[in-house]
């Protein structure tokens, strides 16, 4: 039952019914599901009293084969109801009288074979013939309408009868909770008493059941003492729906009280007071009470089985877990479908997918949610490529999938970058219907982003009707991981104006600000998450640690370190912030303070300090501590740690070194290893030793664009233009294109980007003319302006792909529309480049400001014409 009411548009007074034809009126907003559950009551008395008239071979009026109505109900005995409708229109024409009995068995038959159209063609011969209804036929319209969802039609039908017993209230009460109408419901409840009607025991399971749906434990309590005051405390019915009412409103000692003060208990007793434990995260008190059960010799049946294997799946219990399948074998539960599916999902809980594995090739007969479970259990434990072949197994097998089974083949889609396979899901998802579930199209949002189709992930989200939190998280996250983060920003902006953003939406949100720069709108989600009071939920404090550190705020960045107890996660942050700023000596200080304060390394740790050593040039301490990593904190050396420790010979002018090293790693070296001896030898000029790397790399990845970047570099900056087009020409074949340059800066709480090149922002008159300004200035001092380069034509192209001098756009929007002093941070997505390098540092000198640039590599801090790289950072340096 729904865990929210909703309000009917249908007035509750029975003096004022609602007066539409009844012959127009349909189901629409008002209606729910034709299938009842067989354990509503009401219902289930609905459906005797329907099944008796087709049983039974006489009525209460003397049917003779004379009479019309007879024949009528003789045909209604039979099921014929094509032939019985014929029979009353008939008799309609002829304008033979009709009386009830017939009324009352067509009406039967029509709710029986869930004939709507033939039960309203009914109802309107009834309308016709009479004004008031009679109790007996006005029940069996009653249970019709509700049987088909036909709320209105009943309304009305319960207006227009003369008198109401307590059958017609108890199947209105019911026909209202079941379409998720609670509070109409109850209403209904007490006015059936306030008239004088008396509950019966179909009346309570129904109305304890609408309370458990709101939740509303104040009018549980209520109904429980309407319970006791009727004399219904020892049916069990009315006392296992009391216990469920508790169970659903979180009162589980209450239900607890109910339970075992019973004089007599079923297997419901138990099931509902064992899985409201259960639902209630209180699994060992179930597992006792199951233990218990048993110890009774109460035999539990499927439903006791999956919630107890489910209790162990909460709990992680794999040992208990193993013992319940056990006890499942030695039974008559072995062959029962559900029970191995819901062994399958809590082997794979614990971690335990082989078993899982085990459980689902000793199934004889697999429905859509064994194959399923078996596909989660795959993708869940990181084995995506093992949850295609289910799959394609399953497809063979013939077994449709349902929208979770997509759900979680689009997972393993993402994981494997599997963009065709993903391209036919979706195209199946839409022609079996399935795209219309928010999950589905969640999970293709997903799968679009992580395959770099994030304009295919934008047509799905704006395809969903009602987005859900999830919905907007996936497209943000899908526009960060796509770098459009500044997109992703837009996103979130739009998506507070009619949701609430939980933990998992803002670490998103971080991640986008702290890759442009936008310190301000982190600020605002900082703040958000502590007026939420999510502020110290999972990853979230260190989400917000890494925003301020990439935003190059190491102050805020330390205070947020020291608020909370730091763990390994929060020293890497710290630790990546000095790396990437070349501060070495800082990084190995804060290493030790790591140390001291017996937080242990993991791999990423030693990744960030061999990063740290090697832009600082701190060869011996770096090498040291590579070799420390085993040796000492057993930490078994990675591809990254190797290509890390080539970077540091490489850069220390030790090639040879670096060559070596390679050719004696105990694991085959991977396209970084090679790359990082590429960007050695772009810097020293290498060409041959570098031609060497680059084969290596393009034997394994033809589609990385950085690496035929580093090469097409290391050609420029010997001067080989000729194999500099060549490699360009390669490029552009295999359709590999370089992104533009964008750059961004915030200036008040907004951000601006700025594209290489951009001719389009309402004040690009004014940035060109201050920037045409500097360049006179630096001409006048006696320095190449950009445009005036000694480089050739060829290498000012190279600048422009490889850098975009977009961070110049940004500098004077900056200079433009901020106080004279303020610093300026600015954010960009490629290299900078030497042109753009020399320009800072002029302007810096002569508008006395601070400017910070964060390239794609590291942080450029200028200051009084200096930069904090030493002029080594930069894209093109061909020196040491």
């Amino acid at each position: 039952m729904a865990a929210f009411a909703r309000t009917s548009p249908i007035s509750l007074h029975p003096d004022h019914p609602n007066h539409q034809t009844p012959q127009t009126h349909k189901p629409k907003a008002l209606s729910f599901s034709h299938n009842l559950h067989t354990h509503h009551l009401s219902f289930k008395k609905t459906q005797e009293l329907s099944l008796s008239v087709i049983n039974t071979s006489s009525s209460s009026s003397s049917i003779t084969t004379h009479n019309p109505n007879s024949d009528i109900c003789e045909l209604c005995l039979v099921g014929n109801l094509e032939k019985a409708l014929k029979h009353l229109e008939s008799m309609q024409e002829l304008q033979i009288f009709v009386d009830e009995d017939a009324f009352v068995a067509l009406l039967r038959l029509c709710e029986w074979k869930r004939a709507y159209d033939e039960g309203t063609i009914v109802y309107s011969y009834v309308s016709n013939s009479t004004s008031r209804l009679s109790v007996r036929l006005g029940n069996a319209l009653l249970s019709m309408f509700v049987r088909f969802g036909d709320l209105g039609n009943a309304w009305y039908v319960f207006g227009k009868m003369e008198e109401r017993d307590v059958f017609s209230w108890n199947v209105l009460v019911g026909g209202y909770a079941k379409a998720g109408f609670f509070d109409e419901a109850l209403d209904l409840y007490h006015r059936m008493l306030w008239v004088g009607i008396k509950p019966d025991v179909y009346t309570f399971p129904c109305v304890l059941r609408t309370c458990g749906g709101v939740p509303d434990l104040v009018r549980g309590r209520e109904v429980h003492v309407h319970v006791l005051r009727f004399g219904f405390e020892s049916d069990v019915d009315v006392v296992n729906a009391l216990i469920t009412m508790y169970v659903k409103c979180g009162d589980v000692q209450s239900a607890r009280l109910v339970f075992d003060r019973m004089p007599r208990r079923d297997r419901i007793s138990w099931n509902a007071m064992i899985s409201g434990y259960f639902e209630n995260g209180e699994c060992l008190e179930g597992l006792r009470l199951f233990f218990s059960m048993r110890e009774l010799s109460v035999n539990p049946d499927l439903m006791t089985m999956t919630s107890v294997i489910s209790a162990c799946e909460l709990l992680g219990d794999e040992r208990l877990g193993g013992q319940v399948h056990g006890y499942v074998i030695r039974t008559e539960f072995g062959a029962e479908v559900s029970v191995y599916n819901s062994l399958i999902q809590m082997y794979s809980s614990v971690g335990h997918w082989d078993e899982a594995e085990k459980v689902f090739s000793r199934m004889e007969h697999k429905d859509v949610v064994s194959w399923t479970a078996m596909i989660s259990a795959y993708e869940n434990n990181m084995l995506p490529a093992k949850a295609l072949e289910t799959y394609k197994l399953m497809e063979l097998e013939g077994v449709l999938p349902d929208e979770i089974t997509l759900s979680s083949v689009l997972s393993a889609c993402a994981c494997l970058g599997r963009l065709d396979m993903g391209v036919k899901l979706h195209e199946l998802a839409n022609r079996a219907g399935h795209i219309s579930y928010v999950l589905v199209a969640n999970t293709l949002i997903d799968m679009y982003s992580k395959c770099k189709c994030i304009d295919k992930a934008l047509d799905v989200f704006h395809s969903i009707p009602e987005k859900n939190v999830i919905s907007w998280t996936s497209i943000i996250l899908g526009l960060r991981i796509n770098n459009r983060s500044f997109e992703a920003l837009i996103f979130f902006r739009q998506m507070k104006l009619s949701l609430k953003p939980n933990s998992v939406t803002l670490i998103s949100v971080l991640s986008a600000c702290a890759r442009i720069g936008a310190l301000m709108c982190g600020k605002e989600i900082h703040a958000h998450a502590l007026r939420t009071g999510v502020g110290l939920d999972g990853f979230l404090p260190n989400a917000l640690l890494n925003m301020y550190v990439r935003c190059g705020r190491m102050r805020p960045a330390w205070n947020q370190f020291n608020m909370r107890k730091q763990d390994v996660a929060a020293w890497n942050i710290l630790l990546t912030g000095y790396a990437e700023r070349g501060q070495g000596a800082h990084a190995v200080e804060l290493f030790q303070r790591m140390v001291g304060s017996n937080v242990n390394p993991d791999d990423i740790t030693f990744i960030s300090l061999l990063c740290a050593c090697s832009r600082s040039g701190m060869v011996t301490e770096g090498l040291e501590y590579f070799h420390s990593m085993q040796h000492k904190y057993c930490i078994t050396p990675n591809q990254k740690h190797y290509a890390c420790v080539v970077d540091l010979l490489g850069r220390a002018g030790k090639l040879e070194d670096a060559h070596e090293f390679i050719l004696k790693m105990p694991i085959e070296p991977d396209p970084a290893i090679w790359g990082a001896l590429l960007n050695a030898c772009r810097i020293l000029h290498q060409v041959e030793l570098g031609e060497l790397a680059a084969r290596h790399i393009f034997e394994k990845d033809t589609t990385s664009v950085g690496y035929y970047i580093l090469l097409c570099n290391l050609y420029a900056d010997s001067g080989k233009w000729d194999e500099v087009a060549k490699v360009r020409k390669t490029m552009r074949q295999r359709g590999l294109i370089v992104d533009p340059g964008c750059s961004w800066v915030e200036i008040k709480g907004k951000v601006h980007a700025f594209l290489s090149g951009d001719n389009f922002h309402p004040q690009i008159m004014e940035i060109k003319a201050v920037l045409e300004g500097f360049y006179e200035k630096m001409k006048a001092a006696g320095f190449n302006g950009p445009e005036k380069s000694s480089m050739d034509e060829v290498e000012a192209s190279k600048a422009e792909i490889f850098c975009g001098h977009s961070e110049r756009l940004a500098i004077a929007y900056a200079l433009i529309n901020t106080a004279p002093g303020m610093p300026i941070w600015v954010t960009k997505n490629l290299f900078m480049c030497q042109s753009c390098h020399n320009t800072v540092k002029f302007i810096t000198k002569v508008v006395r400001r601070e400017i910070s640039v964060r390239d794609t590599q590291q942080f450029h801090h200028f200051k009084d014409g200096l930069c904090s790289c030493g002029d080594v950072g930069y894209w093109g340096k061909s020196d040491i």
